[in-house]
């Protein structure tokens, strides 16, 4: 009997030695793949990391936007080598600093110069802009000098954004306050027949067509500034004077 009850003992042993050495086994398995999980992991992350890098290098550039210059008022020299373009709205206080904070520089060292070039097309996104753009086309298709005389006199004579002043009294009354070279009874018909509203219309959906958020939108041979470097002079500035110097 007592070599039976020592062989139990022993049996027992062995069983908890077993169960221990299995134990640690599966310990070591689960560690092993954790770390398998660990490496799979870093590599897939790695990979996206390279993936990313690789679509940012080789991501083709954005193709300048193309506009149509010839049919829209110009100011400055059609050679000119840099092309500005402005999307605006002639009830937009936005576009009003624009012109008369941020242009007049532009206007003075490269423009006048012969060097940059000012097109301007129409984004009629504030409610009653309508008869001012439609006032502007019938001047610009008279007469393009007059057209900027216009669109200054226009900015500098802006009323709140919240008034509907854009009527067509007001319009004519501002042209001939302004003694523009125009037939005044054709700008007066221009903007009761809405004349011009399908360039209009084409100018607004290509605007939209972009996603330009708001107005104005300004474009450097064709490629569309920031806000933040639109509206600040020192800034616009430095981004003309890289275009011209491109350019030469």
């Amino acid at each position: 009997m007592a070599i039976c009850r020592r062989k139990g003992r022993e049996s027992l042993q062995q069983k908890s030695q077993k169960k221990a050495e299995e134990r640690k086994r599966k310990e070591q398995l689960k560690k092993q793949k954790q770390q398998r999980m660990r490496i799979i992991m870093w590599a897939t992350a790695a990979a996206f990391v390279v993936l990313i890098a690789l679509l940012i290098i080789f991501k083709p550039a954005d193709k300048p936007l193309a506009l149509d210059y010839d049919n829209a008022p110009l100011l400055g020299s059609e050679d000119a080598p840099v092309k500005l373009a402005e999307f605006g709205d002639f009830k937009c206080p936005a576009c009003q600093y624009f012109t008369l904070n941020v242009l007049p520089e532009i206007q003075e060292k490269y423009i006048d110069t012969g060097k940059v070039s000012l097109s301007f097309f129409n984004y009629t996104i504030i409610t009653g802009s309508g008869p001012a753009a439609l006032a502007a086309q019938s001047v610009y298709h008279q007469n393009n000098d007059a057209f900027w005389t216009y669109y200054e006199a226009l900015y500098k004579n802006q009323p709140d954004e919240s008034i509907d002043w854009a009527t067509t009294d007001y319009l004519v009354d501002l042209a001939k306050s302004l003694e523009l070279d125009i037939d005044y009874d054709l700008l007066k018909s221009d903007i009761d027949n809405k004349t011009y509203q399908d360039v209009i219309d084409k100018q607004n959906n290509l605007a939209r067509s972009e996603q330009f958020p708001g107005t104005p939108a300004v474009l450097v041979d064709g490629e569309r500034l920031d806000d933040s470097v639109s509206l600040d002079p020192a800034k616009f500035l430095q981004r003309i004077e890289e275009a011209v110097a491109a350019a030469e």
